[in-house]
Protein backbone atom coordinates (compact mmCIF):
# COMPACT_ATOMS: atom_id res chain seq x y z
CA UNK A 1 0.00 0.00 0.00
CA UNK A 2 1.56 3.65 -0.68
CA UNK A 3 0.68 6.96 -0.58
CA UNK A 4 1.95 9.81 1.27
CA UNK A 5 1.89 9.30 5.26
CA UNK A 6 1.36 12.17 7.32
CA UNK A 7 1.59 10.20 10.89
CA UNK A 8 4.78 8.74 10.94
CA UNK A 9 8.50 10.32 10.22
CA UNK A 10 11.71 9.53 9.48
CA UNK A 11 11.78 7.40 12.54
CA UNK A 12 8.48 6.42 13.88
CA UNK A 13 5.99 9.15 15.38
CA UNK A 14 6.73 11.25 17.67
CA UNK A 15 6.23 14.51 18.97
CA UNK A 16 5.28 16.51 22.80
CA UNK A 17 2.77 14.25 24.51
CA UNK A 18 -0.77 15.82 24.72
CA UNK A 19 0.13 17.58 21.07
CA UNK A 20 -1.21 15.41 18.01
CA UNK A 21 0.21 12.66 17.29
CA UNK A 22 1.02 11.77 20.53
CA UNK A 23 -2.70 12.25 22.24
CA UNK A 24 -4.08 8.78 24.19
CA UNK A 25 -6.56 8.75 21.70
CA UNK A 26 -3.98 8.45 18.21
CA UNK A 27 -1.90 6.31 20.50
CA UNK A 28 -4.84 3.86 21.39
CA UNK A 29 -5.94 4.21 17.74
CA UNK A 30 -2.19 3.65 16.43
CA UNK A 31 -2.42 0.22 18.73
CA UNK A 32 -5.40 -0.87 17.36
CA UNK A 33 -4.43 -0.49 13.44
CA UNK A 34 -0.81 -2.14 13.61
CA UNK A 35 -3.21 -4.81 15.38
CA UNK A 36 -5.34 -4.87 12.53
CA UNK A 37 -2.23 -5.07 9.99
CA UNK A 38 -0.74 -7.51 12.05
CA UNK A 39 -3.56 -10.10 12.75
CA UNK A 40 -4.75 -9.41 8.77
CA UNK A 41 -8.29 -10.38 7.66
CA UNK A 42 -7.86 -13.97 8.68
CA UNK A 43 -8.20 -13.51 12.48
CA UNK A 44 -4.37 -14.50 13.49
CA UNK A 45 -3.68 -14.04 16.84
CA UNK A 46 0.10 -12.37 16.78
CA UNK A 47 1.64 -11.11 19.75
CA UNK A 48 3.42 -7.89 20.20
CA UNK A 49 6.40 -6.33 22.59
CA UNK A 50 5.76 -2.96 24.05
CA UNK A 51 8.90 -1.39 25.89
CA UNK A 52 9.64 1.95 26.97
CA UNK A 53 12.31 5.10 28.59
CA UNK A 54 11.74 6.01 31.59
CA UNK A 55 9.31 9.30 30.83
CA UNK A 56 6.19 10.08 32.97
CA UNK A 57 4.30 9.53 29.97
CA UNK A 58 5.19 5.80 29.38
CA UNK A 59 2.81 5.16 31.82
CA UNK A 60 -0.01 6.79 29.69
CA UNK A 61 1.18 5.71 26.31
CA UNK A 62 1.64 2.18 26.84
CA UNK A 63 -1.89 1.33 28.56
CA UNK A 64 -3.22 3.61 25.44
CA UNK A 65 -0.90 0.92 23.19
CA UNK A 66 -1.82 -1.81 25.28
CA UNK A 67 -5.89 -1.42 24.88
CA UNK A 68 -5.40 -0.46 21.54
CA UNK A 69 -3.39 -3.73 20.99
CA UNK A 70 -6.21 -6.10 22.34
CA UNK A 71 -8.76 -4.22 21.14
CA UNK A 72 -7.71 -5.91 18.04
CA UNK A 73 -7.17 -9.20 19.44
CA UNK A 74 -3.54 -8.67 20.00
CA UNK A 75 -1.78 -10.11 22.80
CA UNK A 76 0.60 -8.15 24.26
CA UNK A 77 3.99 -9.15 26.61
CA UNK A 78 5.04 -5.60 28.35
CA UNK A 79 8.54 -5.61 28.77
CA UNK A 80 8.91 -2.28 31.06
CA UNK A 81 11.80 0.49 30.90
CA UNK A 82 14.34 -1.18 28.60
CA UNK A 83 16.88 0.46 25.85
CA UNK A 84 15.26 0.29 22.63
CA UNK A 85 17.91 -2.33 21.38
CA UNK A 86 16.66 -4.37 24.21
CA UNK A 87 13.11 -4.42 22.30
CA UNK A 88 14.44 -5.49 19.33
CA UNK A 89 16.68 -8.23 20.79
CA UNK A 90 13.73 -9.21 22.65
CA UNK A 91 10.97 -9.15 19.94
CA UNK A 92 13.10 -11.81 18.09
CA UNK A 93 13.87 -13.62 21.04
CA UNK A 94 10.58 -14.24 22.50
CA UNK A 95 9.31 -14.85 18.49
CA UNK A 96 6.63 -11.84 18.48
CA UNK A 97 5.66 -10.72 15.56
CA UNK A 98 6.46 -7.23 16.67
CA UNK A 99 7.74 -4.75 18.73
CA UNK A 100 7.04 -1.86 19.99
CA UNK A 101 9.01 0.91 21.44
CA UNK A 102 7.47 4.03 23.55
CA UNK A 103 10.58 7.09 23.85
CA UNK A 104 11.99 10.10 21.92
CA UNK A 105 15.40 8.97 22.58
CA UNK A 106 17.54 12.41 23.10
CA UNK A 107 14.78 14.63 23.54
CA UNK A 108 12.82 16.50 26.64
CA UNK A 109 11.39 14.48 29.05
CA UNK A 110 7.51 15.67 27.45
CA UNK A 111 8.56 14.96 24.45
CA UNK A 112 7.70 10.86 23.39
CA UNK A 113 7.43 9.25 20.19
CA UNK A 114 6.23 5.51 19.17
CA UNK A 115 8.72 3.23 17.12
CA UNK A 116 7.84 -0.50 15.96
CA UNK A 117 9.94 -3.26 14.55
CA UNK A 118 9.18 -6.31 12.93
CA UNK A 119 9.23 -9.86 13.82
CA UNK A 120 13.20 -10.05 12.70
CA UNK A 121 13.92 -6.93 15.17
CA UNK A 122 14.27 -4.07 12.05
CA UNK A 123 12.40 -0.92 12.16
CA UNK A 124 9.04 -1.87 10.05
CA UNK A 125 9.33 -1.27 6.23
CA UNK A 126 7.45 1.68 4.62
CA UNK A 127 4.83 -0.24 2.84
CA UNK A 128 3.76 -1.61 6.24
CA UNK A 129 4.05 1.84 8.23
CA UNK A 130 1.97 3.28 5.10
CA UNK A 131 -0.91 0.19 5.68
CA UNK A 132 -1.00 0.86 9.59
CA UNK A 133 -1.45 4.64 8.50
CA UNK A 134 -4.12 3.89 6.65
CA UNK A 135 -6.01 1.73 8.90
CA UNK A 136 -5.94 4.64 11.32
CA UNK A 137 -8.98 6.38 9.35
CA UNK A 138 -11.01 3.59 9.57
CA UNK A 139 -13.72 3.04 12.20
CA UNK A 140 -12.17 1.38 15.26
CA UNK A 141 -14.44 -1.92 15.67
CA UNK A 142 -12.93 -4.01 19.02
CA UNK A 143 -12.63 -7.98 18.21
CA UNK A 144 -15.59 -10.01 19.43
CA UNK A 145 -14.88 -10.87 23.13
CA UNK A 146 -13.57 -14.35 22.92
CA UNK A 147 -10.81 -12.96 20.58
CA UNK A 148 -9.72 -10.20 22.70
CA UNK A 149 -6.21 -9.83 23.58
CA UNK A 150 -4.34 -10.19 27.16
CA UNK A 151 -1.30 -8.59 28.63
CA UNK A 152 1.50 -10.31 30.22
CA UNK A 153 4.34 -8.48 32.11
CA UNK A 154 7.95 -10.04 31.08
CA UNK A 155 9.41 -10.44 34.43
CA UNK A 156 13.18 -11.90 33.50
CA UNK A 157 13.57 -9.38 30.49
CA UNK A 158 16.55 -7.13 32.22
CA UNK A 159 17.96 -10.24 32.67
CA UNK A 160 17.85 -11.97 29.22
CA UNK A 161 19.19 -8.39 27.62
CA UNK A 162 22.07 -8.29 29.91
CA UNK A 163 22.98 -11.86 28.93
CA UNK A 164 22.69 -11.00 25.55
CA UNK A 165 24.75 -8.29 26.02
CA UNK A 166 27.71 -10.04 27.53
CA UNK A 167 27.46 -12.99 25.07
CA UNK A 168 28.99 -10.01 23.00
CA UNK A 169 31.88 -9.40 24.47
CA UNK A 170 35.21 -11.90 23.53
CA UNK A 171 35.22 -14.72 26.13
CA UNK A 172 38.82 -14.52 26.22
CA UNK A 173 38.90 -10.75 27.43
CA UNK A 174 37.72 -9.37 30.63
CA UNK A 175 37.34 -5.65 31.96
CA UNK A 176 38.67 -6.34 35.34
CA UNK A 177 40.57 -3.52 36.01
CA UNK A 178 38.70 -1.12 34.81
CA UNK A 179 37.67 1.67 35.99
CA UNK A 180 34.55 2.90 34.03
CA UNK A 181 32.40 6.10 34.38
CA UNK A 182 28.91 4.98 32.96
CA UNK A 183 26.54 7.62 32.00
CA UNK A 184 22.68 6.18 31.53
CA UNK A 185 21.24 9.77 30.82
CA UNK A 186 18.30 8.88 33.59
CA UNK A 187 16.62 6.75 30.57
CA UNK A 188 16.44 3.01 29.53
CA UNK A 189 19.81 2.02 30.29
CA UNK A 190 19.76 2.72 33.78
CA UNK A 191 18.84 -0.82 35.09
CA UNK A 192 20.88 -2.83 32.74
CA UNK A 193 24.07 -0.91 31.36
CA UNK A 194 25.72 -0.36 35.05
CA UNK A 195 25.02 -4.50 35.64
CA UNK A 196 26.46 -5.73 32.68
CA UNK A 197 30.22 -3.56 32.95
CA UNK A 198 30.13 -4.75 36.17
CA UNK A 199 29.40 -8.50 35.29
CA UNK A 200 31.95 -8.06 33.11
CA UNK A 201 34.66 -7.21 35.71
CA UNK A 202 34.79 -3.27 35.53
CA UNK A 203 34.71 -1.16 38.65
CA UNK A 204 31.77 1.12 37.69
CA UNK A 205 30.72 4.65 38.58
CA UNK A 206 27.44 5.56 38.02
CA UNK A 207 26.19 8.69 36.29
CA UNK A 208 22.57 9.36 35.30
CA UNK A 209 21.10 6.61 36.89
CA UNK A 210 18.61 7.36 39.03
CA UNK A 211 15.24 8.67 36.74
CA UNK A 212 12.23 10.19 38.31
CA UNK A 213 10.00 10.38 34.95
CA UNK A 214 11.20 13.86 34.11
CA UNK A 215 15.16 14.11 34.40
CA UNK A 216 15.52 11.73 30.97
CA UNK A 217 18.68 13.63 29.45
CA UNK A 218 18.55 16.41 31.33
CA UNK A 219 22.37 17.76 31.66
CA UNK A 220 23.36 13.99 31.28
CA UNK A 221 24.09 11.20 28.75
CA UNK A 222 25.54 11.57 24.91
CA UNK A 223 23.90 14.69 24.39
CA UNK A 224 25.33 16.51 27.43
CA UNK A 225 28.79 14.63 27.72
CA UNK A 226 30.68 16.71 29.81
CA UNK A 227 28.76 15.91 33.07
CA UNK A 228 30.72 12.32 32.46
CA UNK A 229 33.90 13.64 31.29
CA UNK A 230 33.96 15.57 34.27
CA UNK A 231 33.34 12.65 36.38
CA UNK A 232 36.04 10.32 34.82
CA UNK A 233 38.64 12.99 35.61
CA UNK A 234 37.72 13.81 39.00
CA UNK A 235 37.37 9.73 39.86
CA UNK A 236 40.35 9.20 37.86
CA UNK A 237 38.84 6.88 35.83
CA UNK A 238 40.41 4.92 32.46
CA UNK A 239 37.45 5.90 30.32
CA UNK A 240 33.95 7.01 30.81
CA UNK A 241 30.28 6.56 28.08
CA UNK A 242 27.42 8.53 27.67
CA UNK A 243 24.12 6.57 26.43
CA UNK A 244 21.08 8.44 25.66
CA UNK A 245 17.74 8.48 26.79
CA UNK A 246 16.46 4.92 24.62
CA UNK A 247 19.88 3.20 24.98
CA UNK A 248 20.75 2.97 20.89
CA UNK A 249 23.85 5.76 21.53
CA UNK A 250 27.12 5.90 22.90
CA UNK A 251 29.88 8.38 23.07
CA UNK A 252 33.19 8.34 25.18
CA UNK A 253 35.70 10.06 27.31
CA UNK A 254 39.39 9.38 27.77
CA UNK A 255 41.14 9.59 31.40
CA UNK A 256 41.49 13.14 30.43
CA UNK A 257 38.00 14.05 30.20
CA UNK A 258 38.51 14.60 26.13
CA UNK A 259 36.00 13.21 24.35
CA UNK A 260 35.00 11.10 21.63
CA UNK A 261 32.34 10.93 19.46
CA UNK A 262 30.49 8.39 17.38
CA UNK A 263 32.96 8.15 14.93
CA UNK A 264 35.87 7.92 17.09
CA UNK A 265 33.88 4.78 18.43
CA UNK A 266 32.97 3.17 15.15
CA UNK A 267 36.63 3.56 14.39
CA UNK A 268 37.60 1.75 17.20
CA UNK A 269 34.83 -0.83 16.98
CA UNK A 270 36.14 -1.52 12.99
CA UNK A 271 39.76 -1.96 14.32
CA UNK A 272 38.78 -4.97 16.70
CA UNK A 273 36.73 -6.73 14.39
CA UNK A 274 38.98 -6.37 11.78
CA UNK A 275 41.53 -7.93 14.04
CA UNK A 276 39.32 -10.97 15.10
CA UNK A 277 38.38 -11.41 11.29
CA UNK A 278 34.85 -10.71 11.68
CA UNK A 279 34.68 -7.56 9.72
CA UNK A 280 33.19 -8.69 6.72
CA UNK A 281 33.80 -5.93 4.09
CA UNK A 282 33.92 -2.34 5.21
CA UNK A 283 32.53 0.36 7.35
CA UNK A 284 29.29 3.13 6.34
CA UNK A 285 29.27 6.26 7.41
CA UNK A 286 27.08 9.24 7.03
CA UNK A 287 27.55 12.58 5.13
CA UNK A 288 28.20 14.26 8.08
CA UNK A 289 31.05 11.63 9.36
CA UNK A 290 34.42 13.42 9.91
CA UNK A 291 36.89 13.18 6.93
CA UNK A 292 39.49 11.97 9.79
CA UNK A 293 37.60 8.61 10.09
CA UNK A 294 37.39 7.82 6.46
CA UNK A 295 41.44 8.48 6.16
CA UNK A 296 41.85 6.76 9.45
CA UNK A 297 40.20 3.36 8.06
CA UNK A 298 41.65 4.21 5.04
CA UNK A 299 44.82 3.59 6.90
CA UNK A 300 44.12 0.74 8.15
CA UNK A 301 42.83 -0.84 4.70
CA UNK A 302 39.47 -0.89 5.60
CA UNK A 303 37.09 0.53 2.87
CA UNK A 304 34.40 3.27 3.59
CA UNK A 305 31.68 4.08 2.18
CA UNK A 306 28.85 7.56 2.72
CA UNK A 307 24.99 7.16 3.47
CA UNK A 308 22.82 10.15 4.02
CA UNK A 309 21.84 11.18 7.39
CA UNK A 310 19.90 8.78 9.37
CA UNK A 311 20.30 5.07 10.63
CA UNK A 312 17.55 3.69 8.48
CA UNK A 313 19.72 5.16 5.51
CA UNK A 314 22.85 3.67 6.95
CA UNK A 315 20.94 0.24 7.56
CA UNK A 316 20.19 0.19 3.60
CA UNK A 317 23.71 0.82 2.56
CA UNK A 318 24.81 -2.10 4.68
CA UNK A 319 22.70 -4.43 3.22
CA UNK A 320 23.24 -3.48 -0.27
CA UNK A 321 27.08 -3.92 0.19
CA UNK A 322 26.52 -6.70 2.32
CA UNK A 323 28.77 -5.48 5.37
CA UNK A 324 27.91 -5.39 9.08
CA UNK A 325 29.42 -2.15 10.55
CA UNK A 326 27.86 1.38 10.29
CA UNK A 327 27.33 4.66 12.22
CA UNK A 328 26.73 8.05 12.69
CA UNK A 329 28.75 10.74 14.52
CA UNK A 330 26.33 11.29 16.98
CA UNK A 331 27.22 7.42 18.54
CA UNK A 332 24.33 5.76 16.41
CA UNK A 333 26.65 2.65 15.72
CA UNK A 334 24.90 -0.66 14.46
CA UNK A 335 26.78 -4.16 13.94
CA UNK A 336 24.31 -6.21 12.34
CA UNK A 337 25.93 -9.88 13.47
CA UNK A 338 25.04 -8.19 17.02
CA UNK A 339 21.84 -6.68 16.77
CA UNK A 340 19.20 -5.32 14.58
CA UNK A 341 19.49 -1.63 14.98
CA UNK A 342 22.02 0.61 17.42
CA UNK A 343 22.76 -0.62 20.43
CA UNK A 344 24.86 1.83 23.11
CA UNK A 345 25.69 -1.31 25.19
CA UNK A 346 27.06 -3.56 22.63
CA UNK A 347 29.05 -0.70 20.73
CA UNK A 348 30.69 0.02 24.24
CA UNK A 349 31.72 -2.89 24.63
CA UNK A 350 33.45 -3.27 21.13
CA UNK A 351 35.37 -0.08 22.57
CA UNK A 352 36.60 -1.74 25.52
CA UNK A 353 37.23 -4.85 23.76
CA UNK A 354 39.67 -3.34 21.65
CA UNK A 355 40.79 -1.44 24.98
CA UNK A 356 41.51 -4.77 26.53
CA UNK A 357 42.94 -6.32 22.99
CA UNK A 358 45.42 -3.51 22.24
CA UNK A 359 46.29 -3.11 26.18
CA UNK A 360 46.03 0.75 24.85
CA UNK A 361 44.51 3.60 27.04
CA UNK A 362 41.78 5.46 25.13
CA UNK A 363 43.80 8.49 24.08
CA UNK A 364 46.19 6.13 23.11
CA UNK A 365 43.66 4.11 20.75
CA UNK A 366 42.46 6.86 19.03
CA UNK A 367 45.57 8.82 18.38
CA UNK A 368 45.46 8.00 14.65
CA UNK A 369 42.26 9.68 14.12
CA UNK A 370 42.75 12.91 12.92
CA UNK A 371 39.65 15.04 13.26
CA UNK A 372 38.98 17.92 10.77
CA UNK A 373 37.74 21.29 11.84
CA UNK A 374 33.62 21.09 11.21
CA UNK A 375 31.71 24.34 10.46
CA UNK A 376 28.09 23.94 10.54
CA UNK A 377 25.43 27.01 9.90
CA UNK A 378 21.63 26.39 9.56
CA UNK A 379 19.18 28.82 7.50
CA UNK A 380 15.63 28.86 7.92
CA UNK A 381 13.51 28.81 4.68
CA UNK A 382 10.02 30.88 4.77
CA UNK A 383 8.52 27.78 2.40
CA UNK A 384 10.64 23.90 1.82
CA UNK A 385 12.30 24.98 -1.46
CA UNK A 386 15.12 22.25 -2.89
CA UNK A 387 18.44 23.48 -2.94
CA UNK A 388 19.16 22.02 -5.80
CA UNK A 389 17.05 24.89 -7.40
CA UNK A 390 19.64 27.33 -7.35
CA UNK A 391 22.54 27.68 -9.62
CA UNK A 392 23.90 30.24 -7.72
CA UNK A 393 24.90 28.15 -4.43
CA UNK A 394 25.59 25.49 -6.85
CA UNK A 395 28.48 27.42 -7.92
CA UNK A 396 29.97 28.41 -4.81
CA UNK A 397 30.07 25.34 -3.60
CA UNK A 398 32.02 24.75 -6.57
CA UNK A 399 34.36 26.93 -5.40
CA UNK A 400 34.89 26.21 -2.11
CA UNK A 401 35.79 23.03 -2.97
CA UNK A 402 38.25 23.70 -5.28
CA UNK A 403 39.92 25.81 -2.41
CA UNK A 404 39.80 22.95 0.17
CA UNK A 405 40.85 19.82 -2.36
CA UNK A 406 41.91 16.96 -0.34
CA UNK A 407 41.81 18.65 2.81
CA UNK A 408 38.24 19.47 3.54
CA UNK A 409 34.44 18.44 2.30
CA UNK A 410 31.15 20.35 2.01
CA UNK A 411 27.79 19.47 2.48
CA UNK A 412 25.04 21.36 1.89
CA UNK A 413 21.51 19.66 2.24
CA UNK A 414 18.21 20.81 3.12
CA UNK A 415 16.85 19.27 6.48
CA UNK A 416 14.57 16.17 6.64
CA UNK A 417 12.07 17.31 9.43
CA UNK A 418 12.15 21.18 9.30
CA UNK A 419 11.95 24.09 6.73
CA UNK A 420 15.94 24.65 6.55
CA UNK A 421 19.13 24.29 4.65
CA UNK A 422 22.21 22.86 6.97
CA UNK A 423 25.47 23.54 5.46
CA UNK A 424 28.48 22.00 6.51
CA UNK A 425 32.22 22.93 5.58
CA UNK A 426 35.00 20.56 6.72
CA UNK A 427 38.67 22.24 6.54
CA UNK A 428 41.96 22.51 7.46
CA UNK A 429 42.05 25.00 10.29
CA UNK A 430 39.21 26.83 12.59
CA UNK A 431 38.58 30.08 11.15
CA UNK A 432 39.19 29.45 7.82
CA UNK A 433 36.10 26.17 7.63
CA UNK A 434 33.67 28.97 9.12
CA UNK A 435 34.61 31.36 7.12
CA UNK A 436 33.99 29.38 4.05
CA UNK A 437 30.59 27.42 5.59
CA UNK A 438 29.12 31.67 6.24
CA UNK A 439 30.44 32.35 2.68
CA UNK A 440 28.09 29.26 1.52
CA UNK A 441 25.37 30.24 3.96
CA UNK A 442 25.52 34.27 2.70
CA UNK A 443 24.59 32.74 -0.94
CA UNK A 444 21.88 30.48 0.31
CA UNK A 445 20.08 33.33 2.30
CA UNK A 446 20.58 35.83 -0.88
CA UNK A 447 19.01 33.31 -3.42
CA UNK A 448 16.32 32.51 -1.07
CA UNK A 449 15.44 36.25 -0.38
CA UNK A 450 15.61 36.84 -4.24
CA UNK A 451 13.31 34.04 -5.08
CA UNK A 452 10.62 35.05 -2.25
CA UNK A 453 10.90 38.81 -3.36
Amino acid sequence: MSGKRTFFGTDGVRGQVGEWPITPDQVLKLGWAAGRVLAGDNGDHPRVVIGKDTRVSGYLLESALEAGLAAAGVDVLLIGPMPTPGIAYLTRALRADAGVVISASHNPFADNGIKLFGPDGCKLADDVEAAIESRMADPLLTAEPAKLGKATRVEDAAGRYIEFCKHTFPKDLTLEGMRLVVDCAHGATYRVAPQVFRELGAEVIEVGARPDGFNINEDVGSMHPDTMAAEVVAREADAGMAFDGDGDRVVFADSRGRIVDGDGVLYLAALEMKKRGELDGGVVGTIMSNLGLEQGLAGAEIPFERAPVGDRHVFQMLREHGWILGGEPSGHVMCLTRNTTGDGIVTALMVLAELAHSGQPLDQAVADLRYFPQAQVSIRLPEQRDIGEFPAVAEVIRQVEAELGEEGRVVVRNSGTEPKVRVMVEGRDEPGTHALAERIAEVVRAEVATAQA
